[in-house]
């Protein structure tokens, strides 16, 4: 979005960006409960799944967790390609952990443990290891995670696992193959798509983060996103932000159904 929208609507800044602070990040009251179960999980030094379709905020409730996360307490370690093999996948893990991903797959694996087990044992920080589109991963890679969720006997995991996928991850989990890590995972987060009530309020809130006058967007407008976006707060900012770019060059201050239904027409979502 320009500065000349920002300009247009007299806001400080963009509404509708991805900078967001974890910290602000808007969220209704399912998320929020979905959020403390999440934080619950990994204070209990437990592992979670969280599934959901494309675009309902799976990594906004990742981001929130983080948000309520010490990072005296917890070390979060992010993994987002997950496309590669076992190698690779534990090498990439090595580097996030800041270790030198040396010797065989068996070695860095080894270094991994050890590293995990002394940011435990010598500073009492939890790792929290986020896998983000975990549906993705090669079966031989997903096939042994069951091992780095199971430490010392299963007794004292020494890391928490956060599995985020599509629904069809749950599927694959299913599968005997996988059965020995889905029964180490105790908290299943199913993120369900928003209301037409959480799309409004999302919108609105995220515009009064950036000192937005009320009445911005027309109610009938605000539904008009909802339909549209297929209920995902992902889609929802791109739909509201290109609506409020038609209401611009028209010269008008609110954004009305019209305007919502034109800046659709232009998103890959049409």
């Amino acid at each position: 979005m320009s500065d000349l929208l920002v300009d247009h609507f007299r806001l400080k800044a963009q509404p509708f960006g991805k900078q967001l602070p974890d910290v602000d990040l808007w969220l209704d009251p399912s998320r929020k409960l979905a959020v403390e179960r999440l934080v619950g999980a990994v204070t209990n030094r437990q592992h979670a799944l969280v599934r959901g379709d494309p675009g309902v905020g799976k990594n906004c409730l990742v981001r929130a967790m983080r948000a309520r996360l010490s990072p005296n307490q917890f070390r979060i370690v992010y993994v987002a390609n997950v496309t590669v093999g076992r190698r690779d996948f534990y090498r990439q893990l090595s580097l996030a952990l800041g270790l030198e991903p040396r010797g065989t797959a068996a070695a860095v694996f080894e270094a991994i443990q050890r590293e995990a087990r002394a940011s435990w044992t010598e500073h009492r920080i939890h790792p929290v290891l986020i896998i983000d589109e975990a549906h993705l991963m090669p079966e031989s890679t997903l096939g042994h995670l069951h091992v780095l969720a199971n430490f010392d006997m299963d007794s004292s995991p020494l890391l928490s696992l956060i599995l985020v996928g599509l629904p069809e991850l749950h599927d694959r989990l299913r599968l005997g193959v996988h059965r020995s890590l889905l029964t180490r995972i105790p908290t299943l987060v199913d993120i369900q798509p928003t209301t037409p009530d959480d799309t409004a309020a999302y919108v609105t809130a995220r515009l009064e983060t950036v000192g937005a006058r009320p009445g911005i967007f027309a109610s009938d407008a605000l539904i008009a996103i909802h339909e549209l976006a297929a209920s995902g707060h992902e889609g929802c900012g791109a739909i509201a932000e290109g609506a409020m770019r038609v209401a611009m060059g028209k010269n008008e201050q609110q954004v009305d159904r019209f305007a919502v239904r034109v800046a659709f027409k232009g998103t890959p979502l049409a």
